[in-house]
């Protein structure tokens, strides 16, 4: 596994445009330990699916709007993506970027057995940004981030899965470390120090 400062100088060799992050079942606070203290001119879109009940209103955005210092809002359907805005997909609907970089909302059958599908916006995302995208697949319940991950891999994307050992839920992490070899491998709090170092000028 990297240390800290090797994680640091595989993500300051990488200019980045866009992060894309999957979560599950105790996504919510892992989530907010990447991204609590990120400042609100951060000069790329976050865009995060978090797995929710079956027909659970959303209020992510609401939630993430009140602790961190980002804009946090819904994805909407043809928005072009901006910096500095943290993007929640939608409940019930899949979220992918499209190659103009906009949004598109689907509801199109489960992938994974969720929708959204992490695996739907990892794949998209890599299509539209390749090697300028960063992808993080933190704890979950399910399969749900694994194939999306290898595609990033294929496209040249920088590749983050959080440490089995430190997931509230490691079924997720450990899917993808079955199907590829990430770039890194870290605990959460290594992870937000990879999104700061990626967030400074170059």
């Amino acid at each position: 596994m990297a240390t800290p400062t090797q994680a640091l100088a595989v993500a300051a060799r990488r200019r980045i445009e866009a992060v894309v992050l999957g979560a599950s079942a105790g996504g919510f606070e892992a989530l907010l330990a990447v991204l609590r203290g990120l400042p609100a001119g951060y000069p790329m879109p976050l865009v995060a699916v978090l797995h929710l009940p079956d027909r659970h209103e959303s209020r992510l955005a609401e939630l993430f709007g009140h602790r961190l210092a980002l804009q946090v809002r819904e994805a909407r359907d043809k928005e072009p993506l901006a910096p500095g805005i943290l993007y929640f997909a939608p409940s019930g609907y899949h979220l992918s970027i499209e190659n103009d970089r906009s949004f598109s909302l689907s509801g199109e059958e489960r992938v994974s057995y969720a929708r959204p599908s992490i695996d739907v916006l990892f794949t998209s995302a890599a299509d539209a940004y390749g090697n300028a995208l960063a992808g993080i697949l933190l704890t979950g319940a399910n399969y749900d981030g694994a194939a999306g991950m290898a595609g990033m891999q294929v496209a040249g994307s920088l590749t983050i899965v959080q440490d089995p050992a430190s997931a509230e839920v490691s079924t997720m992490p450990e899917a993808a470390l079955r199907r590829m070899t990430p770039d890194l491998i870290l605990p959460l709090a290594d992870i937000h120090s990879v999104l700061r170092m990626l967030g400074e000028p170059q």
